[in-house]
């Protein structure tokens, strides 16, 4: 009977905050689910962390114009021993709006993360990892290139690294991405004037063409409310942009983007219920408070939310 009503208050928790909000925790390049910056990490000092885990994730997306993005994603832990993990998340990406519609194995993300310290208040951990990208951020529809919105894959590789604090009631963490490369992304206003699209329109997008992001910043503090089967949170998830984004230009030039820097923020919330020491489910919903006036990665999203199944073993 206990079983049934807990199981039956968390649908009706799914269904009610689904039907208000939108159904990855953030907008950022891909780092803030990673190794030591994920959202919503178990601490029990009475139960050994299990370290080995397979989570299936449904994200949906919706951005200041038309895109709407959806992905599901396998996130796969591997205990290397009782201090070290590695991760894998192989994400898949369906991107529906007005200018086209696309879909594709998102970008690779890999992580090993090692816990430094282990108090008997807190646990202090450590991470280093990469994304891989899986195309050139060059799709395209009848021929006129996509906006960065529409691309399944950010067409860099890059280097994520991280720390967190995590004690039963509070998550502190910070981690710092920085791409290696420009993309392949052809996206620039001139070359949609022969299209039937609405030019204001596509003025609306951000010029995209050979895209080289800037180097990210990213901070959490998330506030825990641990019970035995049922866990809440609420946290502030700020991403800062170093140096301004690099396009060429129609005449081939390199030029730095303005606006490209400075703060990114997110409201997040999120709930969790463990059926057991094994399996649990989880629903984090997120709202941007502050975004950049300009957005040449596509990145920016106005409410995202994830729900997941985790199995431990």
């Amino acid at each position: 009977m206990k079983r049934a009503t807990c199981t039956l208050l968390l649908f009706a928790t799914v269904r009610l905050t689904g039907s208000v909000l939108y159904g990855q925790g953030c907008s950022d390049a891909g780092f803030c689910t990673m190794g030591a910056m994920k959202p919503d990490q178990a601490y029990n000092k009475r139960i050994a962390i299990r370290l080995r885990s397979i989570e299936v994730g449904f994200y949906r997306g919706t951005t200041p114009l038309t895109p709407v993005i959806y992905v599901a994603t396998a996130d796969l832990n591997f205990g290397i021993n009782d201090k070290t993990s590695f991760q894998i998340k192989l994400p898949y990406q369906v991107v529906r709006g007005q200018l086209g519609n696309t879909s594709g194995l998102g970008d690779i993300s890999l992580c090993l993360t090692r816990n430094v310290v282990r108090h008997r208040t807190f646990d202090l951990n450590v991470s280093l990892g990469m994304k891989l990208p899986t195309n050139g951020a060059d799709k395209s529809e009848d021929g006129f290139p996509l906006p960065m919105y529409y691309q399944t894959s950010l067409g860099s590789f890059d280097a994520v690294a991280g720390v967190s604090l995590i004690s039963r009631k509070w998550l502190l963490a910070t981690g710092i991405q920085h791409p290696f490369n420009q993309n392949k992304n052809q996206f620039l206003w001139s070359a949609w004037e022969s299209s039937s699209e609405d030019q204001e329109y596509i003025h609306r997008y951000a010029n995209s063409r050979e895209l080289y992001r800037g180097t990210d910043i990213m901070f959490r503090i998330e506030r825990n409310f641990r019970f035995s089967q049922w866990n809440f949170a609420v946290g502030m998830l700020p991403i800062y942009r170093l140096n301004h984004d690099e396009i060429t230009d129609r005449f081939g030039k390199r030029v730095q983007q303005p606006n490209t820097t400075g703060l990114a923020m997110s409201a997040l919330i999120s709930t969790g219920y463990n059926f057991n020491v094994n399996s649990g489910v989880k629903l984090l919903v997120g709202h941007k408070l502050v975004q950049r006036d300009n957005n040449p990665d596509g990145l920016t999203r106005e409410w995202v939310s994830t729900l997941s199944y985790c199995y431990k073993f």
